[in-house]
């Protein structure tokens, strides 16, 4: 029987929220029933999922917070570690919502009535195996979200482990171990690679992200990279022994070279670029222009670290000195929203100025204590041009994480870790003036443990606008040190106004932490449909569903 692929789209889009895209305008073939599009299949989960992940409702009430990036000006309670029952159904609704967009492509080019019909937009083996990236990508982004969780396996469909996204079969899947989890996505993302066949595309329209095979299998490859770097930490007892000589093998692999693999300079970043519009732009300019909403703003804290002047990382001899980064991170204080919006000029001819750039205190308590420090917006800096741009870029991961991920596996490794700098600036369009006034310190000489805090520091400042990945390098690894803990006295921006100090306190409701969550509860909506929830919970040894249950990847100290 044939399947609407259209009412598909829109049925999948239907619960993304007012940020997401209308697929029903689309290009059409006349030579080809429209029940078949698979490129705008592609497209339409690709842009469904980043949009709202990286949206005020998931990214901005979290992660961006948590590891601040970002503080919440007047209604602070999310970066003081609210308990929301509800605050991982974004996250929890897309891993299923576009998995089941990506599954029904891979049946569309496998099921033999329609895989000749979809052939004209690409390779089947290749858009099977981009479905199965995908796939393998969001499913990292929920396991290192919530822990166990129902999952769904193209290769290994029968696993009875794996019931997710098969309503035919499973109303209520289980939920499968985390360990069991990423071994098969590390396999997915295996078998996808070995599956990609040479061509000029991989969707022939439609595919915003990739475009060839060669940059999806780099994509691909970079991943998988990731994923055994956030595993490599766990015994083997915790992985067990396939999962661990999995992961030991990927990161021999590439501790050895095989740098060509995998996202660089020729591919530098998988990502999305946005619409120049009010109907489609990123997700931040919508918050901001379309939503009108300013409910987040760049951090006191993250502002100091870049400007120099944060009291931790200076203790810490981590004073990397001025970093460029700040203009196009930030825009300087009493710059309006519609200024932003309209562009601004830097002078490059002088030194940038760090006292223009103040960030909203991390974590003060509601009312006039964050008040008298917001002061209606004049008082703080907004987030610059490039953050906040209708066109900016959505990054699912870039070349210059791969190269800290490369320098950490090589024993912080000192060329690969300039590089990873490098291409942060590039990334963020650093100008040749900029650069050449900017020395990136040499790390050979420092000791282990040294090496160790510049190079995850640096990450975590390169990660800027990708707050997810930040977050599980934090659960990883405890750094950075930089961050503002619960019961600190921080100083305030503003001496003069009252309190010229205060102390980050958790908001009353977060009792099942003592700081940044370990992992999201699973939300209160999707538990009343499948109570296999409580034996996960069970499997993995939490106190109730409580966000201060360490997953298996974080094996910090």
């Amino acid at each position: 029987m044939k399947k609407n692929i259209i009412t598909a789209i829109l049925g999948t889009t239907l619960l993304l929220g007012s940020c997401t895209k209308d697929f029903g305008e689309i290009n059409k073939n006349p030579n080809v029933p429209e029940d078949y599009l698979t490129y705008a299949l592609f497209n339409g989960n690709n842009q469904a999922l980043m949009y709202n992940l990286r949206g005020y409702d998931n990214m901005g009430k979290q992660s961006l917070t948590w590891m601040q990036y970002a503080s919440q000006p007047i209604y602070t309670k999310e970066s003081r570690y609210l308990l929301d029952p509800d605050g991982g159904s974004t996250i929890y609704y897309q891993m299923y919502g576009r998995g089941i967009g990506y599954k029904e492509i891979i049946n569309l080019n496998t099921n033999p009535e329609t895989k000749d019909l979809v052939s004209v937009y690409g390779k089947n083996n290749n858009q099977i195996a981009a479905a199965r990236i995908m796939l393998a990508y969001v499913f990292s982004l929920g396991v290192q979200a919530f822990g166990d969780i129902p999952y769904y396996s193209y290769g290994d469909q029968d696993n009875p482990k794996f019931q997710a996204l098969q309503t035919d079969k499973y109303v209520t899947p289980v939920f499968a171990p985390q360990k069991d989890v990423y071994l098969d996505i590390l396999k997915e993302l295996e078998a996808a690679t070995a599956q990609i066949e040479n061509d000029t595309y991989v969707f022939s329209s439609g595919d915003v992200i990739f475009g060839t095979p060669t940059n999806l299998k780099k994509f691909a490859n970079s991943l998988r990279l990731r994923i055994a770097n956030h595993l490599k930490g766990a015994t083997d007892a915790v992985l067990g022994a396939p999962l661990a000589e999995k992961v030991r093998t990927i990161i021999t692999y590439y501790k050895q070279g095989h740098d060509d693999e995998l996202l660089d300079a020729n591919f530098k970043s998988a990502e999305l670029i946005s619409e120049n519009n009010y109907t489609y732009p990123a997700p931040m300019y919508y918050d901001y222009f379309v939503g009108n909403r300013v409910d987040y703003l760049p951090s006191s804290n993250f502002i100091k670290l870049l400007s120099g002047t944060n009291k931790k990382a200076n203790t810490r001899g981590l004073n990397f000195g001025v970093d460029p980064r700040m203009e196009k991170y930030f825009a300087p204080k009493g710059t309006d929203k519609w200024t932003i919006n309209s562009g601004y000029t830097i002078d490059e001819s002088a030194d940038i100025d760090t006292l223009a750039y103040v960030g909203m205190p991390y974590g003060m308590q509601e009312g006039s204590e964050a008040a008298n420090q917001y002061k209606a917006g004049e008082e703080v800096s907004l987030f610059s041009q490039e953050v906040l741009k209708a066109t900016a870029p959505i990054v699912l991961m870039d070349y210059s994480e791969v190269y800290f991920i490369l320098s950490e596996i090589r024993d912080w490794d000192n060329d690969m870790y300039k590089k990873a700098v490098e291409a942060s600036f590039d990334r963020w369009g650093v100008s040749s003036t900029r650069k050449a006034g900017y020395t990136i310190a040499d790390i050979s000489s420092l000791t282990e443990e040294a090496k160790k805090e510049r190079v995850l520091t640096q990450k975590y400042i390169s990660l800027y606008m990708n707050p997810d990945e930040a977050w599980a390098e934090y659960r990883r690894t405890g750094y950075p040190k930089t961050l503002i803990n619960v019961g600190e006295r921080v100083r305030a921006n503003l001496p003069a106004s009252n309190p010229s100090y205060y102390v980050f306190l958790k908001d009353p409701s977060a009792t099942d932490v003592t700081g940044i969550p370990e992992r999201i509860n699973y939300p209160n909506t999707y538990k009343g449909l499948n109570l296999n929830y409580i034996e996960a919970l069970k499997n993995m040894e939490a106190s109730g569903d409580s966000r201060g249950k360490r997953l298996i990847f974080a094996t910090r100290p």
